[in-house]
């Protein structure tokens, strides 16, 4: 793969870091400004709204620009709001500078994938995706548990700067190995990028993404209670397995990107059709440990294989003017992060318990098969169409 991407992986490293990193700080920031837990959560909130609402505004902005300044720019975006983050002298400060950080996630994602695919041949296009993301999925592993390490020993406020630090090599591996021509914006400009979105197949790309996501966090959310209380495992157990999940992500992501370059829909359909089965075997034989530990790993690593295709999909569908899809395919991954976590939460406060919390996870994964299947034949009902004479 092209050097330039990975500069895209270094930057994603940092941007999975800045996200995730918070939730293992909670209480050290609780502390710090005299908030409460649940109100430090927010943060995690703020930020996610921020990626959702920031992704289409900064890629509507950024439209007509070359991408490889607006990359930069991008970069030095989360350098300068983690520097905020680092200092800020209070709760809602510390919330304003999570959510400006967060402005910029999606459009680096969306638009970094556009520029990732344009640098390889067509048949390499999901694994370049699944290259840059491996910078996310790595930051699960090693820049997560590393900060939250770090923070324990010098105050929440040291893991920010050294995001700092990893964001400036970031910025400079990007001026320095994209090329200046890379993925140049579409002649249409704003008004092409806004045309694309009118196109079925975007949305259900998007969709998918949506509900592939929902399904993971419905349970996920509730994975420390679930693996404590029906699996019997120990707290300190627990994070071990987290560990175990996020390189479940990794080797999953470049899995997805090799089996996209080969059959794109038939492994989003076959991935979460095993995702659906994995939910139920997770509801039925949870109380073993050593199965609820294997599952978490092949679960991390199944919803993984999915980013890549849809991402590229959404790329491909919407060709002549990628740009916004792409990003917004970004902020669909976070409502359904959000959306997942509000039906896991409903679906518990309606009665249904820890131990089958799973198969509400395997209902949204069959939901999106089912999205998956129409998309795929509205494609073979597409080239199966005849095309009008000239």
């Amino acid at each position: 793969m092209p050097l330039p991407i990975l500069a895209l992986a270094i930057a994603s490293f940092c941007i999975g870091t800045t996200e995730f990193v918070i939730m293992g700080l909670l209480p050290e920031v609780a502390a710090d400004l005299g908030v409460s837990i649940p109100s430090a959560g927010l943060l995690v909130t703020g930020y996610a709204l921020g990626v959702v609402f920031g992704a289409p505004i900064v890629a509507m902005a950024t439209a007509r620009l070359p991408r490889k300044p607006v990359l930069v720019g991008l970069a030095t975006l989360f350098v300068i709001g983690n520097l905020f983050c680092a200092f800020a002298p209070n709760y809602w400060l510390l919330m304003a500078a999570r959510v400006f950080t967060a402005f910029g996630h999606g459009a680096f994602f969306g638009i970094g994938s556009v520029v990732a695919a344009s640098l390889v041949p067509r048949n390499k296009r999901a694994s370049a995706i699944a290259l840059m993301f491996a910078g996310l999925t790595l930051s699960n592993i090693l820049g997560v548990p590393a900060g939250t390490a770090l923070g324990e020993a010098f105050g929440w406020r040291a893991t920010f700067l050294a995001v700092v630090g990893i964001g400036l090599i970031s910025v400079a591996a990007i001026a320095w190995l994209v090329p200046s021509d890379v993925a140049e914006p579409s002649g249409g400009g704003l008004l092409g990028e806004l045309r694309v979105l009118g196109k079925l197949q975007v949305w259900l790309a998007m969709l998918i993404a949506s509900l592939a996501s929902a399904s993971l966090f419905a349970v996920f959310t509730y994975i420390k209670p679930y693996l404590t209380d029906v699996s019997g495992l120990s707290t300190a157990t627990v994070n071990w397995v987290l560990l175990l999940f996020g390189a479940g992500m990794t080797i999953g992501n470049i899995i997805g990107g090799r089996l996209a370059d080969w059959k794109l829909m038939p492994t989003v359909i076959g991935t979460l059709l095993a995702m659906a089965l994995l939910f139920v075997v997770f509801a039925k034989l949870g109380p073993v440990a050593t199965i609820a530990v294997a599952v978490v790993f092949l679960w991390g690593m199944l919803i993984f294989i999915v980013v890549p295709p849809l991402q590229i999909r959404v790329v491909e569908a919407a060709s002549e003017g990628p740009n916004l899809a792409a990003t917004l395919n970004q902020g669909a991954f976070n409502v359904g992060n959000a959306g997942g976590a509000w039906i896991g939460g409903l679906a518990i406060s309606w009665g249904v318990s820890y131990a089958n919390l799973p198969l509400v996870g395997a209902s949204l994964a069959l939901m999106a098969v089912a999205v998956a299947v129409i998309s795929q034949a509205l494609d073979r009902r597409a080239v199966l169409q005849p095309q009008p004479a000239e």
